[in-house]
Parts: C-alpha cells; sequence; structure tokens
C-alpha cells in the first residue's frame, strides 16, 4: 500500500461520524447493513450519512449495491486488513516499541 493511499484512508476514518459508521458497518458483517437501516442505528440526517459513506466510498473503505432499491453498503475487509496491516509493518518496522505484530486470518 502507498503512503498517500493509507493516509487518504485514515483521514477518512478520523472524523468522529465516519468512524462511527465504518464501525456499525464493520459490526454488522459480510452481509452490510442497508443506508436506511444505518441511518436509524446511527440517528443521522440522511443527507449528512450520504455526505460521510460518500467519503467512505471513495477511499475504497466502504463498497455499495443496490438490492432493488435498497442500497447496501458492506466495509472492504481485505482494504481494512490491508491498512492495519501496513500500519503494523511500516510503523513497528524497527521493533522499538512494537511487539510483532501479526493479524489473524480470516476464512
Amino acid at each position: 500500500m502507498k503512503i498517500e493511499d493509507a493516509a487518504a484512508r485514515l483521514e477518512a476514518l478520523g472524523n468522529p461520524t465516519r468512524l462511527r459508521i465504518y464501525r456499525a458497518l464493520v459490526r454488522a458483517g459480510e452481509e452490510g447493513m442497508p443506508v436506511g437501516r444505518l441511518q436509524d442505528r446511527l440517528d443521522i440526517a440522511a443527507s449528512t450519512l450520504s455526505h460521510h459513506l460518500k467519503a467512505l466510498v471513495a477511499v475504497g473503505l466502504v463498497t455499495q449495491t443496490r438490492d432493488g432499491t435498497t442500497l447496501i453498503c458492506r466495509t472492504n475487509y481485505t482494504l481494512m486488513r490491508g491498512l492495519l496491516e501496513y500500519m503494523a509493518e511500516e510503523c513497528c518496522a524497527e521493533g522499538k516499541g512494537c511487539a510483532p505484530f501479526k493479524l489473524p486470518k480470516v476464512a
């Protein structure tokens, strides 16, 4: 992962509302969550949710698919894992203050 890509993704997660949205989607699992349910769960205005989802989609952290008239949002777990691994490998590269860090494999 390029440092610019990591920075853009971390910047997107640096907003408290976007972090709440992302956390809810991560917890939703592979099936994701319809936008309407996400809006209800987080109690935020539709326009606010749309604005923040656009930022998360733009950096690849979230994907969206349509099921009829329902828009489903999902975490891009491959990218999430890549970002975590990048942070661990790049930031702990010299081993000072970091224990060896390995993410468990996900089926």
